[in-house]
């Protein structure tokens, strides 16, 4: 009788990063938090981290509907364009309801998701084509709708999400924070432990291989372009919690900062790989770096500098992880 002893495969740091995508993020998180504590002395105050927190969420829901797009190997270039819109609609429609301009604002942003995931699925074309095309479709139909004006916000449930409270007397939240948690629990949960979210990680892995083990590929792309345009609409609810006040020229850079918050969190642009926990962390590196360097006395533009190189050295290293993995 033989006896074929195996041997243990060493874990790499690459095998933790393709394991674990959100590990990363975490530690350079972290990191910040430390360094920005030791070189401020306002940083780590609990009003300055509930604020970091505050500046996030508009960001943060954008990036969390982009996070299921780009785990399909795909991206959304007009999903800041959509938000804005979203608001528009809800501040024009405020005068007939809260309650029904709200649905109305997430409703369309639903329905442009839903067009592009059309496109994409119908028509096969290059998702990063059919974005850039609704970018300048939409923000141009924004303006046009607006007239060229704003509109303001009295109150209400359209800046609900915006009220105060504290934990412990002491900790600022908001409501909008709440829903935040809320939204990334569901759609983790969605991910992580349904054959929903099977399926797009497969789909993002290898949309051929998918298509042979019996998955719907076309139907599955778009709930998920579906999905990410009624988190649009749930951002713009925040955004209008944030700041109460409908600009067609808000958030002009929405699509790249919630890519960056994607990126930075640990999610492959190649799709098929990371989570929004990750994408959650993403959104937090962003705001910290933003909140401490400012602080510190460091120009916005360099801000904008070091921000372009963190993006670039997440790419980087999740090329390298993938590398290593072969």
């Amino acid at each position: 009788m033989s006896t074929v002893v195996g041997q243990r495969r060493r874990v790499t740091v690459s095998d933790l990063v393709l394991q674990y995508p959100a590990l990363g993020p975490s530690c350079a998180l972290l990191l910040a938090l430390v360094v920005f504590s030791l070189i401020t002395n306002t940083f780590l105050s609990a009003d300055n981290l509930s604020l970091v927190v505050q500046q996030s969420l508009v960001v943060g829901t954008l990036a969390l509907g982009q996070t299921l797009i780009i785990l399909t190997a795909g991206i959304d270039l007009a999903n800041g364009a959509i938000m804005v819109f979203g608001t528009l609609l809800i501040a024009k429609l405020a005068g007939a309801g809260g309650f029904g301009a709200l649905v109305a604002g997430v409703v369309l942003c639903a329905v442009v998701g839903s067009i592009s995931g059309l496109l994409v699925t119908s028509l096969r074309l290059p998702p990063f084509i059919v974005t850039l095309g609704m970018l300048t479709v939409v923000a141009a139909s924004a303006r046009i709708y607006a007239a060229g004006q704003s509109y303001p916000i009295g109150g209400g449930l359209l800046t609900v999400l915006g009220q105060r409270f504290y934990l412990f007397g002491q900790i600022e939240l908001t409501v909008g924070m709440l829903l935040a948690l809320i939204m990334f629990g569901l759609v983790w949960y969605g991910l992580t432990r349904t054959a929903w979210g099977r399926h797009v990680y497969a789909l993002g892995n290898d949309p051929e291989a998918a298509r042979l083990t019996g998955i719907h590929v076309n139907r599955t792309l778009f709930s998920v372009y579906l999905l990410a345009g009624v988190i649009y609409g749930f951002a713009a609810w925040q955004a209008l919690g944030r700041i109460p006040n409908a600009d067609p020229n808000a958030y002009q850079t929405g699509n790249l900062d919630s890519i960056t918050a994607v990126v930075i969190g640990g999610t492959s642009l190649f799709g098929g790989r990371g989570g929004v926990l990750g994408t959650l962390v993403g959104a937090l590196i962003v705001s910290v770096l933003r909140s401490g360097l400012t602080q510190a006395g460091i120009d916005e533009l360099y801000q904008d500098v070091a921000t372009g190189l963190l993006v670039i050295l997440a790419v980087a290293l999740d090329q390298l992880a993938r590398r290593r993995s072969r």
